[in-house]
């Protein structure tokens, strides 16, 4: 069976993309490269010793899309694709609706086109907003405080008003928590073009010396110990949990919303802490005024993916602190030795 990926060389599209084609799918990778590079297509072969076909084309461009579907028996589709950073949401607001929500209205006019009806679309915890009450439940209030949280709200929106027209639809919505980890063999990881936007990728700059210090946004949170605690999930449990979603949108009809998280929070420190122990190497931090809009704690209850997935995470924060590390480590060797690699 093949699935079309979109943003399938992005950080966890890219992990998605190993994971279907270790469980024997076909991928389809649609990417337009706005915040990924495409050597990623060559590692995901490498990774998975299998083929994958890779189109760089904007999910917003109808026309090109329909090449796609036209040329490839897409019978299924997971949706990364879109902007994701919190912070430019802020600052550019029309561009994240504008990009988020054309991208998707345009795909699932193509997919309706072609009779390809079955969909998982990559949704945020941010939709929940500030959480009155801990661990959060899939049928919590939805509230978002930024245009990214907003703009998959909208999305999840678009998918139930479709599902209600047409129930020949079968739509899982995925609300993640905060992926972090790279794949094992060290080639894939979180490597975001220009500025990160999540706490890892500064931890590990801060390793690297590429940064001389890490900003620990307040101190005064109610936690544990002062600092903001998240739920924190391997991005290869994320990407697992990606195929369960697929099996049960091809098997059945329906819609339905997931948390994928592990069901536990770590604090800032805690996390500092534990990458400091298991890559034994130092990360100086210093605490600076909290951001705005930050929250104290925000943790998921996984009860639902893992009654009806049959999914729950495995991997524990020492190996998401590792697998992060070493992937940096990897990538400095490829780029010293020129990173030899099949072409393109």
């Amino acid at each position: 069976m093949k699935i079309l990926v979109t943003g399938g060389t992005g950080y966890i599209g890219s992990h998605t993309c190993c994971e279907l084609l270790n469980s024997g799918f076909d991928v389809v990778i649609v990417d337009n490269l706005s915040n990924s590079k495409r050597e990623v297509v060559n590692k995901i072969r490498i990774i998975t010793k299998k083929n994958v076909t890779f189109y760089k084309c904007d999910v917003c461009d109808k026309y090109k899309l329909r090449k796609i579907f036209d040329r490839e028996d897409i019978q299924a589709v997971i949706h990364f694709a879109g902007y994701k950073a919190v912070g430019e949401s802020v600052k550019e607001p029309l561009m994240y609706y504008h990009n988020n929500l054309l991208s998707t209205i345009s795909l699932l006019e193509v997919m309706k086109e072609f009779g390809c009806k079955k969909i998982v679309f990559s949704s945020s915890a941010t939709v929940y907003g500030n959480p009155q009450k801990l661990p959060i439940k899939e049928d919590f209030p939805l509230h978002t405080t930024n245009p990214y949280g907003s703009t998959k709200l909208i999305i999840e929106g678009i998918l139930k008003d479709l599902y209600n027209s047409d129930n020949d639809w079968s739509i899982a919505i995925l609300r993640y928590f905060n992926p972090i980890g790279a794949h094992k063999s060290g080639l894939i990881g979180e490597d975001p073009n220009g500025i990160p936007n999540n706490l890892m990728p500064y931890i590990v700059k801060v390793a690297n010396k590429q940064l001389d210090v890490l900003n620990v946004f307040g101190s005064d949170y109610k936690t544990r110990d002062g600092t903001g605690v998240r739920d924190y999930i391997h991005v290869v449990d994320l990407a697992k949990g990606h195929i369960k979603a697929i099996e049960k949108v091809i098997k059945d009809k329906g819609i339905d919303t997931y948390n994928l998280g592990t069901g536990r929070g770590y604090s800032v420190l805690e996390l500092i802490n534990t990458f400091v122990k298991v890559n034994k190497i130092d990360v100086p931090y210093k605490i600076v005024e909290r951001r705005p809009g930050d929250i104290d704690m925000c943790y998921a209850s996984t009860e639902k993916a893992k009654k009806i997935l049959n999914w729950s995470a495995k991997l524990n924060i020492e190996d998401m602190c590792r697998d992060s590390y070493n992937f940096v480590v990897n990538s400095k060797k490829n780029k010293k030795s020129g990173g030899k690699h099949e072409s393109l």
